[in-house]
């Protein structure tokens, strides 16, 4: 795949993995991009995957024709990217590695033997490569999502190179039914989103530069509308709601508490609200309920009491929206309990310390649903209506 005419893509398509870092379903599976820029000295823009090294060395020397690579940029270190860093500097044992002090650091703890001191080229904040025609500008990016990621900017055919920056699941080579948006939000805010600020810095960076494609190492390479899709990063780093609606996460032991959760679905559709989402976190990807709890602007925690506490896996949920910085959110919580109802004053403990949480009336359930609680519920989808 050509990029540019100089700068082409060498990445690869995994169909093997079931899970991304151990718990990401990704059913459309993953890609692991990697780039190549021709040039009087070639410049290689990161690894991939163990599992997929020989490939990707293939896919370089198909590229290069012949010709031997000057640099290895590494941008990310995390393995993913990474793996595959030895077996390309043992084949091109003249080239050099390009990275930031800390990925040099971590570049030794992942390969105790790699020994290339006299090929190291040490990164600086807004430094410059040059390798002809094509100038590289290092544009540094720590914490996101790791302290030693550096984003790269080629002002010749002004690509930025965005590290997991602006990534989603799925492989290039699978057509995602939903777009990029779906997909690259549950990345973003699995990810990347405990890192908003750091992000909104990068985004301040990059609005000074001149953008016409924005490479990423997961995903397709954006060339178009690219106001769009940094739009999206905005409000997603900036913790603002993206769409109007409603997310319902939900755990139930014997059903009386799903009953009042799809209840309250039912209520808000037939009040009209635009979008209602209904998660059962234990059955259901949680993911898509965090995701879904970043992009609408009301949320909903239904669940049981479970030995004086929450159910597990709503704190669970819980601590990942904690975890994140949630923030700026309409939140109502309907709780179960047969002779002590607690949830509610757990729930509401451990989210003491988010921003700008508008709680609405606690709906409380003795066992099963009574007509009272049906009332109740039918007001709280009037006072979710009104919170819009």
């Amino acid at each position: 795949m050509t990029v540019t005419n100089d700068i082409k893509f060498v990445g690869v398509n995994d169909h093997q993995i079931d899970l991304f870092e151990g718990h990401y379903e990704v059913p459309l599976g993953m890609a692991y991009n990697s780039y190549v820029i021709m040039d009087e000295k070639i410049a290689v823009m990161d690894s991939v995957d163990v599992k997929f090294t020989e490939e990707w060395l293939g896919n370089i020397e198909a590229v290069l024709g012949g010709k031997k690579p000057e640099y290895l940029i590494i941008q990310h270190m995390e393995p993913d990217h990474s793996a595959s860093i030895k077996a390309f500097l043992d084949k091109y044992p003249e080239a050099k590695a390009v990275a930031t002090a800390p990925a040099f650091k971590m570049l030794g703890n992942y390969f105790r033997t790699l020994d290339i001191s006299d090929r190291k080229v040490a990164a600086a904040n807004n430094g410059t490569l040059e390798l002809g025609s094509h100038t590289l500008t290092f544009v540094f990016a720590p914490m996101v999502h790791w302290p030693e990621v550096m984003m790269t900017y080629d002002s010749k055919d002004k690509v930025l190179f965005t590290a997991d920056g602006f990534g989603k699941f799925g492989a290039n080579d699978v057509e995602d039914p939903e777009g990029w948006d779906c997909e690259a939000r549950r990345y973003y805010f699995g990810i990347v989103g405990k890192f908003g600020a750091q992000v909104q810095a990068v985004l301040k960076k990059a609005a000074a530069l001149d953008i016409a494609v924005i490479a990423p190492l997961h995903g397709p390479v954006l060339t178009e509308n690219l106001g769009y899709y940094i739009n999206k990063y905005d409000i997603w780093s900036s913790y603002r709601a993206e769409d109007k609606g409603v997310t319902i996460a939900y755990t139930s032991v014997y059903g009386h508490t799903k009953e009042a959760a799809e209840l309250l679905a039912a209520k808000l559709e037939e009040k009209g609200c635009p979008e209602v989402e209904i998660t059962d976190i234990v059955r259901d990807d949680v993911h898509e309920a965090i995701e879904n709890a970043f992009r609408y602007d009301r949320l909903v925690l239904a669940t049981t009491t479970y030995n004086n506490e929450m159910f597990p896996n709503m704190r669970s949920f819980i601590d990942d929206l904690v975890e994140r910085g949630y923030k700026n959110r309409t939140v109502a919580i309907i709780e179960n309990g047969s002779w002590g109802p607690q949830a509610a004053k757990c729930i509401k403990a451990k989210m003491e310390g988010l921003q700008n949480i508008s709680w609405l009336d606690t709906v409380t359930i003795l066992s099963s649903m009574s007509d009272a609680n049906a009332d109740e519920i039918d007001k709280l989808a009037d006072a979710l209506m009104a919170a819009e």
